[in-house]
């Protein structure tokens, strides 16, 4: 069985049958059978279900906002802005869909020679529970718009979020079998990832499920797009605009409740401006409001479970044993719920789990840095590489930062690092590899084919 647990009361919303293995290969046939005609359809007819599926999200979003928060605990004002982001990323390949993937002419000595682009055949995500609607419609609008079909592998905990988004495709007028959720544990993905009808494999998750579903996905020779975990470091220096930095700075790192591979994790502030830094950092913190995440004057709910909640306060004390100071928070609140309290710790270094994992969840780390280089030798002193920011009013040295001496797959100069269905996303190192979004985000799971014509 799958379980969803309401996070705010740890009451059980509903339980799901799994799917047996019959019923998977049923699924993985079925969706064969329907790529093999969905892929021949014209971009027009993809396009205008595209659209469809953005009327409908923003016709009920506050029926799918509810159950975003419901399963996962996000402050509903969030899960508002999360729709709207769908509905938004269907209408962007809607739009550009077919001209990204336009044939490319090449200049050779042929009479003819060019690129096409030819879909794949069936994808399988496996999504997390952070962003139960986000993250599979940033994979589903360009995977089905340039003609493969979809099997979603979703977070257990957010299984109501999954059957929903695949009656939003039927609603819309995606043909049956087009997107298709399965519900199975994780321990089970061999099974599809095996069949020789599924030909790619998009993951967001943790460097664990990266490492595990890219070693399947070796074993049968299957591509593969991995977007993982980040310890985004945003860079303070001592010309910074101190308000801007610190309220960008307060607010990315609550984004989800803390729970964003994007989200702000570490700040670094050069030492001239450390002390100031961090006391505008602590009275801002204090300032926001934690509780019923359906409640709209509340800025953080609780955490997805009450399992990760632990998790994420046993790095804290593990991080203060070894040095990091606690400016405030970092207990576990008294009743039900998986709540925990925006928290600071200041005087963190490399060698505390504060500065060297990624710290899911509402907890802020503050380094001192010495000057500028070392501030961003401390940026890049990391296993990740999936988001960066630098805060400094001389743009055009932020800009050279950004560009040239930060390792990540998005840098942002005085501003908090987002995503963007016209940007590419995705990060380096133990962050993943690949593209979403963007025209590198429909070409990441398609044939780019050779055309030559003698």
């Amino acid at each position: 069985m799958l379980y969803s647990i309401n996070p705010a009361n740890n009451k059980l919303i509903s339980s799901y049958e799994e799917y047996d293995s019959e019923q998977i290969k049923t699924i993985i046939k079925k969706a064969h059978q329907r790529f093999l005609h969905w892929s021949e359809t014209d971009f027009n007819l993809r396009k205008e279900l595209l659209e469809n599926v953005a009327k409908i999200l923003r016709n009920e979003i506050k029926k799918f906002s509810e159950l975003i928060t419901l399963e996962m605990g996000k402050p509903i004002q969030q899960s508002f802005a999360e729709v709207e982001k769908c509905a938004w990323v269907c209408e962007y390949y809607a739009d550009n869909g077919e001209k990204f993937l336009s044939d490319e002419i090449v200049k050779t000595d042929f009479n003819k020679s060019y690129i096409s682009f030819q879909p794949l055949g069936i994808v399988l995500a496996i999504m997390p529970w952070n962003f139960p609607f986000w993250q599979v419609f940033r994979f589903a609008a360009p995977t089905l718009m340039a003609g493969n079909t979809c099997i979603l592998k979703h977070a257990s905990n957010v299984s109501g979020c999954a059957l929903t988004i695949e009656e939003i495709f039927l609603k819309a007028g995606f043909p049956e079998n087009c997107f298709n959720t399965v519900l199975i544990n994780s321990s089970r993905i061999e099974e599809i990832i095996s069949s020789p009808l599924v030909q790619a494999v998009s993951l967001t998750g943790s460097v664990f499920a990266g490492a595990s579903v890219a070693q399947l996905s070796g074993k049968y020779i299957k591509k593969t797009l991995l977007e993982l975990g980040g310890s985004d470091p945003y860079v303070v220096l001592k010309d910074a605009d101190l308000d801007l930095a610190v309220e960008t700075c307060v607010n990315s790192r609550l984004i989800n409740g803390g729970q964003s591979c994007i989200a702000a994790k570490r700040f670094i502030v050069e030492e001239d401006i450390y002390n100031d830094f961090v006391e505008l950092y602590s009275e801002k913190l204090k300032s926001k409001k934690m509780g019923d995440p359906f409640d709209e004057n509340n800025d953080l709910g609780p955490q997805a479970n009450v399992k990760l909640r632990d998790e994420l306060h046993s790095q804290v004390v593990e991080s203060i044993s070894k040095g990091a100071v606690l400016k405030v928070g970092g207990y576990i609140p008294d009743g039900e719920g998986a709540f925990y309290p925006p928290t600071l710790l200041i005087d963190v270094k490399p060698g505390m789990p504060a500065f060297d994992d990624e710290i899911f969840g509402p907890v802020a780390s503050v380094i001192k840095a010495k000057d500028e280089n070392d501030a961003i030798n401390l940026a890049n002193h990391s296993v990740f590489g999936l988001g960066a920011a630098i805060f400094t009013n001389d743009v055009e040295k932020g800009e050279l930062i950004a560009k040239k001496k930060l390792r990540a797959g998005s840098c942002f100069v005085n501003a908090f690092v987002r995503s963007d269905p016209r940007l590419p996303f995705g990060g380096i190192q133990q962050s993943g590899y690949g593209r979403e979004l963007s025209i590198f985000g429909i070409r990441e799971f398609v044939n780019i084919k050779t055309v030559v014509v003698k």
